[in-house]
């Protein structure tokens, strides 16, 4: 019997000894494994607010002003403290319906039921004065400050990009991001983002049952500050810029214009454009489906990714590669039958035969023509192949077929097709140059961004080098240093043969016949050449490049105007107000500038 109850003493005491432990355990794993209750305790005492950095500001090359911060909030919710809050009442404060308030809430549970997540976005500062004063009435609210990008000129939207939410790609690329932060997404905003968007800061605040904070968790002892982005200082000059955009209302086309002695772009307009304020806030959304469905295409920048023939404007090239392989002089003559000539017209009767200088006045196709064909047919080349391979070589040379490796967002490379293309279509032995004349004035496969056009017009502007094109200026006031962008690129071309294409140039605006001569400033040298780009989808691009002065020049400019005719109507005359503008500050009253600022091309077209 004694032993009996001696057996059962054990049992009853491991039994004691066994929940002891489990209750022992389980402490363990809530108190130090199992940090859930501790989350949630915390997070009924104590917030986490990120301090979100000032974005850099962007300026001008003169110091003026392009992009600032201003003021906004978003609203954060905690789904875990939300108890008892009246729906309807903020509703009206956030001025959104019963059914959005639900779906948003639905979001932020899914998101972290125990985390803060955006429930409402870049509330006004106006809407928040009338939201601060009541918040305290819904536990589980609070308000996150933020900045929105404001534009105070409406302006040079595809150069500045935009700033948008991050996506998924943008979480999975950068640890830097969480979700609901803000990242450029196009233009000098996305380029230089890691430059702009500083570093962020924390602050823990106590908060009491009714969501009001009652101060800095220990201190502030554990807070961080954040640290602003640093300003920006791009090579734009706005009033160019400005008057550039102002030219092309109304018109399809661009405007590059570039400082020929360090690669610095001065302007670059895409017509038709659009003000940069309308995609920040909570109207980005809309108003990008509305200009994304533009038939217009606003959100394109044609200045680096439309590609067009560069016309008659590539003469020049075809020009020097003859000097330079000595099939060419300045003194070489040749005829021409005006628009019955053959196999390829003239777009007007002339005088004839012409030399050099005056073929470049008189942009003779059938003269280039015949360039183009010296260059080819020489005796050291065995076959087709060879002749375009060296021709193609020094096209290449200026920069021809090959995007810039710059701080230009969203690049095209223009065309300049290898003799393997013209192979598959014609076979090894089936094409020669006369197959391939149309390159001789800039027409057929080779193809031109308008930003690779002005690289063109500054590069003969230099007598044959350049710069790598490039929009950024300085950082934090520092000039920006990289060897890059001061690097000389050399075309293969002896600088000593550009001086007579550039007195050809110069004769376009001061010759005769000069095909610009009606746009001719008095006290400025202007060097220009005409182009028409063949357009199969209707009227044909006006294409135009110059550069002025014409000794040390000081700007180089490319000008094309979609489907409106010849280069000397629409591109010419732009070219040159733009050249005026920049060099003088201001532009004399004259009746093609009235012209160019009061036609409405869109509408012919």
């Amino acid at each position: 019997m004694n032993k009996s109850y001696s057996n059962r003493r054990y049992i009853i005491i491991s039994i004691f000894i066994i929940v002891g432990v489990i209750f022992l355990v389980r402490l363990f794993l809530l108190q130090v494994l199992d940090n859930e209750y501790k989350l949630s305790a915390q997070n009924n005492v104590l917030r986490y607010v990120t301090q979100y950095p000032a974005r850099g500001l962007i300026y001008d090359r003169n110091g003026e002003l392009l992009v600032y911060n201003e003021a906004a909030y978003d609203l954060l919710v905690i789904p875990k403290q939300i108890k008892n809050i009246d729906t309807t009442e903020l509703c009206k404060l956030l001025k959104i319906n019963k059914d959005q308030f639900i779906t948003r809430l639905e979001k932020a549970r899914k998101h972290s039921y125990y985390k803060p997540s955006v429930f409402l976005k870049q509330i006004s500062r106006e809407d928040y004065g009338y939201l601060q004063e009541k918040l305290y009435k819904y536990p589980g609210f609070y308000v996150q400050a933020r900045t929105l990008r404001k534009y105070p000129i409406p302006f040079a939207a595809h150069i500045l990009g935009y700033v948008g939410e991050v996506d998924k790609k943008d979480l999975e690329n950068e640890k830097y991001y969480r979700q609901g932060d803000y990242i450029g997404k196009s233009g000098i905003e996305k380029y230089y983002e890691n430059k702009l968007r500083g570093k962020k800061g924390l602050k823990i605040k106590i908060v009491d049952v009714f969501n009001r904070e009652k101060g800095s968790f220990k201190n502030g002892k554990y807070d961080t500050t954040a640290i602003a982005g640093d300003n920006i200082y791009i090579s734009i000059n706005t009033e160019l810029q400005i008057y550039g955009e102002k030219l092309m209302q109304n018109k399809k086309g661009s405007i590059v214009a570039i400082e020929p002695s360090s690669g610095e772009i001065l302007a670059l307009v895409s017509s038709p454009a659009y003000d940069p304020n309308l995609l920040i806030g909570r109207v980005r959304t809309e108003n990008f489906k509305k200009l994304s469905s533009d038939t217009l295409e606003p959100l394109f920048n044609r200045a680096t990714m439309a590609q067009y023939p560069p016309g008659s404007a590539f003469k020049i090239v075809n020009a020097l590669i003859g000097l330079q392989e000595e099939v060419l002089f300045p003194y070489t003559k040749y005829g021409c039958q005006g628009v019955v000539s053959y196999p390829i017209v003239c777009s007007h009767d002339h005088y004839s035969p012409l030399d050099l200088l005056h073929a470049i006045e008189q942009s003779c196709n059938p003269y280039f023509w015949k360039v183009f064909k010296s260059i080819f047919e020489q005796p050291k080349f065995a076959t087709i192949q060879e002749e375009y391979n060296n021709w193609r070589k020094y096209v290449s040379s200026f920069g021809t077929g090959k995007k810039f490796d710059n701080d230009l967002i969203n690049q095209r490379s223009g065309n300049l097709p290898p003799d393997s293309y013209f192979n598959k279509y014609y076979g090894k032995k089936g094409w020669k140059a006369i197959t391939i004349r149309s390159l001789s004035i800039g027409q057929g496969e080779i193809e031109y961004t308008p930003l690779q056009l002005a690289n063109l017009t500054a590069i003969i502007a230099n007598k044959g080098y350049y710069f790598t094109p490039h929009i950024i200026e300085a950082i934090r006031n520092i000039k920006y240093d990289n060897k890059k962008y001061k690097e000389k690129i050399f075309t293969d071309i002896d600088p000593k043969y550009f001086d007579i294409v550039i007195e050809g140039m110069y004769q376009v605006y001061e010759g005769e016949h000069g095909t610009a001569r009606w746009y001719k400033i008095n006290d400025l040298q202007i060097c220009g050449k005409t182009g028409t780009a063949e357009n199969p989808h209707g009227d044909n691009h006006s294409v135009f490049m110059a550069f002025a002065p014409k000794d040390n020049p000081k700007i180089a400019v490319a000008v094309v105007v979609e489907n409106c005719g010849f280069g000397s109507t629409w591109a010419a005359p732009i070219a040159t107000l733009m050249i005026e503008k920049y060099l003088n500050g201001t532009v004399k009253p004259n009746w093609f500038e009235e012209k160019m600022l009061n036609t409405n091309l869109l509408s012919k077209n």
